[in-house]
Formats: structure tokens, sequence, C-alpha cells
């Protein structure tokens, strides 16, 4: 009855924000890919609302119903029916009134199993289609034979760009550009560390000392386009991963010729998504790496480097507490496997939580040469958080990261330093969210 009543308000949502598009006609820029999607997705708004009037997709919108409610302005009512016919008559009078409506749309679009982009791309018509890094092992790739058909699901976005319209990739990602021959249209290629219409070099990390300790406070990197090369600095994030947001969205204002420099201090506004590599303050003069928003094996790697790569004090540790990686079906051992074995190289502490982290990434950490007093299992993100919190120290630094259903964020609140402020720091905060 729940899909049933799912796939209804769908329908509905769909036809009303086809309407809209087609009253309003606003530009339209659509991100996909395995690995970044929201990040860029915001990154692009920072740029593009210095010049124009645009709205993005809050949060990880990107689904059959997340697409029309971006459009339509409205909100996720969530298991509230009552709320959702209040959408659909705000949706009615979007179409039968006149409303000051965004010059720009900047839509995330996901594919949780086959068929999903190519019912959007039917009906979703972009000026520009942004891909970031695809993964050899995504996210959703139980749902799909292969992880080459995620990329051939994705690809069909391309199917909506319109003739004149922008193709641009991740030129550091194999997969991304092998989408270079199935599109006529203009293209652009963002890198790291390479040369592009749109690349980036020199990242490091900034540090910042107080009271004799010293903590990460974010990245730097410079930027180069045409020969031009201007410094970004990105505070509260880590990861070489994030200068890739920055350049998708450097490179949408190539494709639309807007000033180059004035859009890099745009980016001054980018505040990178709510537990995506986030710099938090923990208990005990700790530091926390907050990356609890969803894992993929592409993106824990990611992580994990930024951890092994960070300076910290004499006597300090560097732990890990991570959780299961969900969707990944018969890659999910080896993958899991694979953790266990690089953090063995450099962690001090290894905190586990979930059925394939005990068994595949504990273990392996232990295989691979840690103390099995340096690896603890927890069931559940709760319990793991209130063990953690007994062995932070001044100086240490810990990585937080896991699958969504986990629920790794609860980990993060147990040590934070101001826990008052759960709400403004933490991802699924909202009501729906902490009764599960």
């Amino acid at each position: 009855m729940k899909n049933i009543f799912k796939k209804i308000i769908s329908t509905i949502l769909i036809f009303e924000a086809k309407l809209v598009l087609k009253k309003y006609k606003p530009k339209i820029v659509a991100v996909t890919g395995s690995v970044g999607k929201t990040s860029t997705k915001d990154a692009i708004f920072a740029v593009l609302a210095k010049f124009k009037y645009v709205r993005k997709s809050e949060k990880s919108f990107n689904s059959e119903i997340g697409l029309p409610l971006t459009i339509l302005g409205l909100e996720n009512a969530w298991s509230n029916p009552f709320k959702w016919i209040r959408n659909i008559l705000d949706g009615i009078s979007l179409i039968v009134f006149k409303t000051d409506y965004p010059e720009w749309l900047v839509l995330e679009v996901g594919a949780d199993r086959p068929g999903d982009i190519r019912k959007i791309s039917e009906w979703l018509k972009s000026d520009i289609a942004v891909f970031t890094k695809f993964s050899k092992v995504p996210v959703h790739v139980e749902f799909f034979p292969t992880p080459k058909d995620v990329v051939e699901e994705k690809a069909n976005l391309i199917r909506g760009l319109k003739k004149d319209g922008f193709l641009i990739l991740n030129g550091d990602d194999e997969d991304a550009t092998s989408l270079l021959e199935r599109s006529k249209n203009h293209t652009l290629i963002y890198k790291v560390d390479n040369s592009a219409d749109v690349s980036a070099s020199n990242y490091k990390i900034n540090y910042q000392e107080k009271n004799g300790i010293k903590s990460p406070i974010g990245i730097s990197f410079k930027v180069e386009y045409k020969g031009n090369i201007v410094p970004v600095s990105i505070d509260g994030v880590l990861g070489r991963q994030q200068m890739y947001p920055v350049l998708a969205g450097l490179t949408v204002a190539v494709a639309e010729d807007l000033n180059f420099v004035q859009a890099v201090e745009a980016l001054k506004n980018f505040e990178t998504p709510k537990g995506r590599m986030r710099i938090i303050e923990g208990i005990n003069d700790s530091t926390i790496i907050d990356d609890t928003y969803n894992s993929s094996p592409v993106a824990m790697n990611e992580a994990i480097f930024t951890l092994k790569s960070l300076e910290i004090n004499s006597g300090s540790k560097k732990v890990a507490v991570l959780g299961d990686m969900m969707e990944l079906g018969k890659y999910s051992a080896d993958e899991h496997k694979k953790v266990g074995e690089v953090l063995a190289e450099f962690c001090d502490v290894v905190i586990t939580v979930g059925l394939r982290a005990n068994k595949y990434i504990a273990e392996s950490a232990i295989a691979s040469g840690m103390k099995k007093s340096q690896v603890l299992k927890f069931e559940n993100s709760v319990d793991a958080g209130k063990e953690l919190a007994k062995i932070l120290k001044p100086g240490d630094v810990v990585l937080v990261k896991g699958s969504q259903s986990i629920r790794m964020e609860k980990t993060v609140e147990e040590v934070l330093k101001n826990r008052e402020e759960a709400s403004k720091l933490l991802v699924r905060q909202e009501e729906e969210w902490l009764k599960r």
C-alpha cells in the first residue's frame, strides 16, 4: 500500500514538474555520478548564485520524488498524507498563477536501480550535464548486474542534454571520460594535477596550533583556467576529493562564460554538506572527521587516505570508526577486507560497527598486523560512540564513516565537544530520522 501511494504521488508530482518547466523555462544543470554528487551540486549552486537566481536540490533530493519536489520548490512530506496533498495543491498553484521562479535549477540525479535515470531523461532536459567520479564498486551495485551497468544507467543523462548544451566530465575518471564518444555536445573537462579546461594543483592541508595542540582546519589549492592561476581555500573540511566539486562548479562558470575570478570568489560561500569530511571539534580537544552521510569503497578509500596523511602531535592517536558499506552485493566481503588491510598500516585504534565491518574490516585489520586490543567491535553506532568517548585524548584525530543505514552520526554525537549543536552539525537530524 505504501509503495502504491508513493507511486501515485510521484506520478502527480512529475506531471506538475513537467508543466512548471514548460511554463517558466529555467536553465538546468543536472549532476550525476557515483561519488561527490551532492558536494558538486552545492559547489555549482554557490558559483551560479553569484550571478543568477538559482535553486538547488536540497540535501540529496535526487530521486523520482526528490527531483519534482525541487522543481516545484516543495518539502518532503515524509509519511504525512495531508502534507502530500498540500504539496500537490501548491504545485497546481505554481502552474495556474505566475510567480517569481528561479532562472537556473541545479539538480542532483541519482540511480538506485536500472531504468531510474533513463526514465528521468525522458522528461528532464538539461542545459548542462555534469558527471562526477564513478566507482569500480559503486553504492547500489547489488541492484545492477555489474558496475559497468551502473555507468550505463547514469550515462542516460546525456540523452536529456539539449543539442546546444554542455557536457562536463571529471577527466581523472576513465568511466566518465568514456562518455565523450556518446555525445556531440560541447564538452569541458576538469582534472587534478593534470592539464584540462579547468584544473587544480598544489593541494595541502592547513593546520592551526592551539594550547600546544596542532589540528587540521581545512584545505587549500590552486585552480587554473587559460593560464590564470587563482588560490582557493576551504575551511572546515578535509580531503583531496574536495577539489573536484570546486572544479565542477568553476567549469560550469566557464561553460556560461561567467567571470572566472568572481566565480572563484563566490566559492567563499560554499559550505560542504554535512557528513562529508567535515571537521568538528570533539571532546578532550580531539578532532572529528565527520564523513557519516554514506559510504562506498572509493569514498572510504579517500577518507582513509586523508586520515593517513594527517600530521598529528607526538603521542596522539589516529582512530578510525567505520560502519558497514551497504548495497555492495557480491563485492561486499572483499571491499571490507581491503579497508582493514590499509588501516593496519597506520591506525592506532579501529572501531567497527555492523555485521560486515565487524567480520571483515576488523578481522582483516588483525590479520594484517594490528593487535586485537587495538580493534573494537560494536553492534550499533551509539555504543561505539560511548566507547570512543572513553579513549579520546587531546590531539587525537578520529574518522567516522559508514553507510546511511548504520547511522554513524550517532557515534559522532557521543563525542561532540558541544553536543547541544548536534542539530546544526550532523546529518539526519530531522524529526523523521530521529524517530528511527
